[in-house]
Formats: structure tokens, sequence, C-alpha cells
């Protein structure tokens, strides 16, 4: 038992009213328990049956269900384990690290940990506790290598129907970071990213069980042929391993990492922003809940909810346990992660994506296409950024876009050309461009817009200013899109259609990990088969090779 009680609250099913208990502080034991008649008083019932090893080496199996628990101000949904009859209530360690609560003996009360880490003598190191999830990680990738693709869509399945069920303690955490955000000054764009909402976990989940429904990549046997020796040589699709990403603001990347890593066999380590942390305590909660019911291993996914930035510089050292790591961020974040780390790095996120009216652009349909690409979600990397129309269109185009972007809100950055078609529509928010507007990631409703005398000089400006992300053209010109198609070096590259569709669910990937815009390994939205590398096989039947 624990040296000192400390008193927690459960919410009843409803979560309408809490229960207040003492419990012993016990971090001997991984998890909480609570009596089974107080769990079943306050409306739960178990969701999975668990075995256990006692102090004395005994093997017990006991009930456990998901409740949500307040310590302090906060409500987080915890893994609690029904006790027996008569019992006293324990408060284990992944409660106390879901709090970021650490024990003081002394004083016989909880403190923070990063606050009082040195001070508490019982408490692992930041950098062990690191090492120690990227360790457990590593063993889990073993296992997860070998799972069936039941129990992983199972795993997703109660992802998404955890989603759903937890939400509204999610909604309340994530209403705490963006309360906390917003107060800091953090940007409109970077809050848009961090704001959850029904609505959004309502397609996070819908994105999980699409990932669930594709095929499971893990063991495809490809390229098999028979050499003229009588070999049989092909390759086998096999995880990554370990999955390290380091991310700024997003909550859902949470899940959408965590969920592919799972489907394609491969551990994930993750580090999401300080500004983030209550929103993805509750996802990762739900992640392990959703994971334990399955049957996959333990440590499948680690979450490192430590903000010390300092330990991102030694997680990027740890290329014995995380075999790649994919940021997601802004460019800074970004570079740093692609200058400082040990093991492979695939970069992308940063989007200056452009999207070029030709002359033979069709202008109902350009308008239709250029409003979206811009005004649908600003805040994402797949968002126009700057407009470039040739200059046998603009006369007819630009005057148009510029009263409905007026209506939107959009300021446009022009050219001197742009600036004299534009600036007489009626509320119009037209001001002259400076220099580095060209090639710059706005992320607000704000888009730089060039006219062009030829789609060479189009191409060459998205050459010069483009991040390789998302470009696109407008055109009835056939020969003119193939051009485009051809000549235009991106991930992605489009045809009369809006740049927002970059994007793994809408490219029929159930998610992405990440876009990336370099060329090794992985181009574009990152799903399923990206995740996986593969080995050589071949069979034979006692061949030799000749001296």
């Amino acid at each position: 038992m624990g040296v000192f009680k400390h008193a927690i609250e459960l919410a009843d099913k409803g979560q309408t009213r809490f229960e207040r208990i003492e419990a012993w502080v016990d971090t001997g034991s991984i998890y909480t328990w609570v009596p089974r008649s107080t769990l079943l008083r306050l409306g739960y019932k178990p969701i999975a049956r668990r075995g256990f090893r006692m102090a004395n080496g005994q093997r017990i199996d006991r009930d456990v269900g998901v409740i949500p628990v307040r310590i302090g101000q906060e409500v987080l949904p915890n893994l609690v384990v029904f006790g027996d009859e008569g019992s006293e209530s324990m408060i284990g360690a992944m409660t106390l690290e879901t709090f970021s609560l650490g024990v003081d003996p002394v004083n016989q009360t909880l403190v923070p940990v990063i606050a009082n880490a040195l001070a508490v003598g019982a408490q692992p190191s930041p950098v062990a506790e690191l090492e120690s999830k990227a360790q457990a990680a590593k063993a889990a990738s073993r296992h997860l290598a070998r799972l069936s693709s039941e129990v992983k869509n199972r795993a997703l399945l109660n992802i998404a129907e955890g989603l759903l069920a937890r939400q509204d303690l999610i909604l309340k955490a994530n209403a705490a970071d963006y309360e906390a955000a917003e107060a800091s000054g953090l940007s409109a764009a970077m809050l848009d990213r961090l704001m959850l909402n029904r609505s959004r976990l309502e397609g996070m989940a819908r994105d999980v069980r699409a990932v669930a429904a594709l095929p499971d990549p893990v063991g495809e046997v490809f390229d098999m042929r028979t050499l003229p020796n009588g070999l049989q040589v092909g390759r086998k699709r096999v995880p990554l391993g370990v999955i390290g990403s380091i991310y700024e603001s997003r909550p859902n990347v949470t899940v959408d990492i965590s969920v592919l890593c799972l489907k394609s066999g491969n551990a994930v380590l993750l580090r999401g922003g300080s500004e983030t942390i209550r929103s993805n305590q509750a996802l990762v909660s739900v992640l392990h809940e959703a994971c334990a019911r399955a049957g996959a291993p333990e440590g499948a996914v680690q979450f490192v909810d430590n903000p010390d930035r300092s330990l991102v510089n030694h997680m990027l050292r740890m290329k014995d346990c995380i075999d790649l790591v994919v940021p997601r961020g802004g460019a800074g974040l970004i570079k740093f992660v692609a200058e400082n780390a040990a093991m492979p790095v695939v970069t992308g996120g940063v989007g200056v994506c452009h999207t070029y009216v030709d002359r033979a652009a069709d202008l109902d349909k350009a308008l239709k296409v250029v409003h979206n690409a811009k005004t649908r979600r600003p805040t994402i990397c797949n968002a126009l950024d700057t407009l470039l129309v040739h200059s046998q269109a603009a006369g007819g185009f630009l005057p148009l876009l510029a009263q409905e972007w007026a209506r939107a809100g959009v300021e446009m950055r022009c050219d001197k050309r742009a600036l004299s078609l534009v600036a007489p529509a009626e509320g119009s928010k037209a001001v002259p461009a400076r220099e580095d507007d060209w090639g710059y990631e706005f992320l607000a409703l704000v888009a730089a817009v060039k006219v062009v005398d030829s789609l060479d000089e189009a191409i060459e400006h998205i050459e010069r200013y483009g991040s390789g992300h998302s470009e696109a053209i407008v055109t009835e010109d056939y020969t003119a899109a193939m051009r485009f198609l051809d000549e235009v070096d991106a991930a992605a590259v489009y045809v009369n259609t809006s740049t927002q569709f970059t994007d793994g669910g809408q490219f029929g990937l159930g998610a992405e990990v990440g876009i990336s815009t370099q060329k090794l390994h992985a181009r574009g939205p990152m799903g399923l088969r990206e995740m996986t590398t593969y080995k050589w096989i071949i069979l034979g039947n006692g061949h030799t090779r000749p001296l």
C-alpha cells in the first residue's frame, strides 16, 4: 500500500455529478483500483478483463473500465480496475502519469512532476521516462509486426467508438487547451488547428473506420518472379518499426498517426505541443483503452506528456529505438527536426500552394475552384497562397473574384496589373504585393495575386516559389493541362480542382501520417503503404551459387 491517502473524484455515467473517495497513493500499482460496488453505483460496467500479478506473486483476473477521474480542476478518463468488495481504493502510477503528478513522500502529497522532478527522488527523470517509453514501443513493435488484421481492426473500431463515447471529456479538455492558448496569444491559424468540436470528432471517427476497412498492407507479397536458375525472388511488405512523431497544435494528428501506425503494424512515440497537452492526454487515454480491449500489445502507443523542449533533442538521438521521425508543424519545427535527427526523417507540411487560371479557363469553374482553395479552410497546408492569372483571362476573372473574396474577407496582395483590375471592385481588400509575399504560406484569409503572360511564366513562378506541396491549373486546353501535369514538380498536381483535396482521407487512404514534400521514401499524403517497407524473400530448392 501507499504511504498516504489522497482524495480523487469519480464522475457518474451521465457525468452529472462526482463522488469523492479517499484512495491510497500506490506507485507500485500500474492501475487505479476502486471497489466494484462504488463503480456499479456510479453506473459503470466492465469493458474488459485483465490479468494482474500481485506483490506476493499471486496472479488474479479482474474487470476494468474507463472512468472519468477528477484531481484538482482537471477531469480525464482513466482505466480503472473493479476491486474486490471491502478493498480500499488505490491511485496507480498510470493515473498519476495522466495528470502529470508525482509523489512527495516527505510531505505526503501529490506534486506536479515537471515543477518538482528534482525534489522528488522517487520519480524517474524526464529523460529516463522518455527512454522507457521508447523501449516499450520498440518491444511492442515486434509483437505488432505479427499481429493479425482482425485484432488491429478491432482496436481501430474501438478507437472510433471511444472518440464518440468520450467526446464530452475530450471536448472539455480541448476547451481548456483552447482557452489557455488564446490567452497566450497563439495565432488564429494555430487556434483553428487546435480546436475540436463534435463535428470534427465525428469526422475523426469516420476516418478511423475508413482505415479499418482498408486492406492490411503487412505481409503483401509483390514482384514475385522465377529466375532462369529456378530461384523464386520477390518482396514482402513489412512494418517500419517505431514511428516517432513531433507535432504542434493539431490534436487530430494524435489519432491519425496512431491509427495508421497500428494498422500498418508499427508502434508510435508521440510528442505533441504543450498547447494541446490536455486534449492529447484525453485522446491517448481513449487509444490505450481501445488497444487493451482489442488485445493489442501494451506499449504500442506511447505519449510524451512532459512539455520540456529539451526532450525533443534527446528523442531525435534515439535511433536505436525510433526507426523514422515524422514532424508536423511550422517550417521552424520541421527544419529543426530534419537538421538534428539521427534517424531518417520525412519532411513536409509546409505548403506554398499556387492555382493558375489559364487563358482557356472556364471562368465560372475557375471562380469556384479558386474560392474553395482559399476560403474553405485557410489555415491548412493545402490552402491556396498565390493565384496566378493569365493576362488574357485576368480582365474578366479578377473583378468577379475580388467581389467574391470581399464577401469572404480575403485580403488580396496584388502585383501592379492585378491591382489595377481589382481595386475598383466594391469592398475589395486589395493592397500592393511585397516581394516576400511570393512564396509565403499565409495560413489566413490572405492571398498573393499575380498576372502572367503565359503558361511558361506560370510554371517558372511555381518552380521558383513553390514548396513542392500542391499546385493547380484551371483550363479547358488539354495540351496546357498535360504540360502542367508533366512539368510542375510537386507532390500533388491538379487540373480544374481545388488544392484542398490534398488529404489522406480524400485520396482514399483513410487518414495520413503527414504530407511529404520530399521524394524519399514517400511523397504526398502518407497512408498505410507509406508506413511500410519491404524485405526480399527468396525461395529455392537446395540452390548454391557457383564458384
